[in-house]
């Protein structure tokens, strides 16, 4: 298994297909077996596509410290020199899309093109989830890892297609439990993306952006999108209208036709 020492840490990758760089950044307590087979392949086809787990995360270490994005933002850049990656695009997810913002902003010249799925940009301008949904999350540290997934599923995908896609969220499922995120690594994840806020510099991304939001989204609600559109200049924003947080994997060819609209 693939890994390399980056600052404090040995950080886990992937490397799939060839081409033009295209790193895919994580988010929140998941790791690069939450990515959609069906996704990774196509943009693998076209790209060469690095995955890797986070901090806190996976077969990465886990240092139970303070976490910020910032800290993010330099295993990223640290694992593209390590693999001696110069520029590519950023897809960032989640709290991965945070990490990609801040990326962006603190070394422009290290991303061709950038992508924001299902992301704020913190501060008093994000739009925060339901009270019922947050509540839910909190009490993710008294939960055994089966009720962990179980509720992780709930959040990221909408009931209809939970109900009629046994087979994905089957799948789902197993990759939440092969490796499930400790609650003090989770917590220290957490709590970098609570203290994240680009909202007053994204003015000064030049880059050109998308932003991908999925309509049905219980965790970044959707007005987010909105938000992140009126504060980087020239950026454009793709709905997808019945997918909820779990776009990759329920919207695998839709999300994959965008995004190669966007980057070809």
């Amino acid at each position: 298994m693939p890994k390399v020492k980056v600052n404090d840490i040995n950080i886990y990758y992937e490397i799939h297909g060839e081409g033009f760089p295209f790193i895919l950044i994580r988010g929140l307590g998941s790791n690069i077996d939450w990515w959609s087979p069906e996704f990774l392949n196509a943009m693998s086809k076209n790209f060469k596509t690095i995955i890797f787990d986070n901090r806190g995360a996976g077969r990465t270490d886990k240092p139970d410290i303070e976490y910020s994005i910032k800290m993010f933002v330099d295993d990223t850049i640290g694992l593209m020199d390590s693999l001696g990656i110069d520029r590519a695009h950023v897809l960032g997810y989640s709290m991965g899309g945070m990490t990609a913002q801040e990326l962006v902003l603190s070394h422009p010249e290290r991303a061709e093109k950038l992508i924001l799925c299902a992301t704020n940009c913190g501060g008093h301008r994000a739009v925060s989830m339901s009270p019922e949904v947050a509540e839910a999350l909190m009490k993710r540290g008294e939960l055994t890892p089966e009720e962990v997934a179980d509720l992780t599923i709930s959040t990221l995908y909408t009931e209809d297609f939970i109900k009629n896609n046994s087979d994905v969220i089957e799948r789902a499922k197993k990759a939440i439990l092969k490796i499930p995120t400790p609650d003090f690594s989770f917590q220290r994840q957490l709590g970098a993306a609570m203290r994240f806020n680009t909202g007053r510099r994204l003015k000064k991304i030049d880059t050109p952006t998308l932003i991908l939001q999925g309509r049905k989204d219980v965790l970044i609600p959707p007005k987010n999108a909105e938000v992140l559109a009126n504060l980087i200049p020239g950026s454009r924003v793709a709905y997808i209208d019945d997918s909820g947080h779990a776009m990759f994997s329920q919207n695998p060819k839709l999300v994959v036709k965008i995004l190669l609209e966007f980057l070809q």
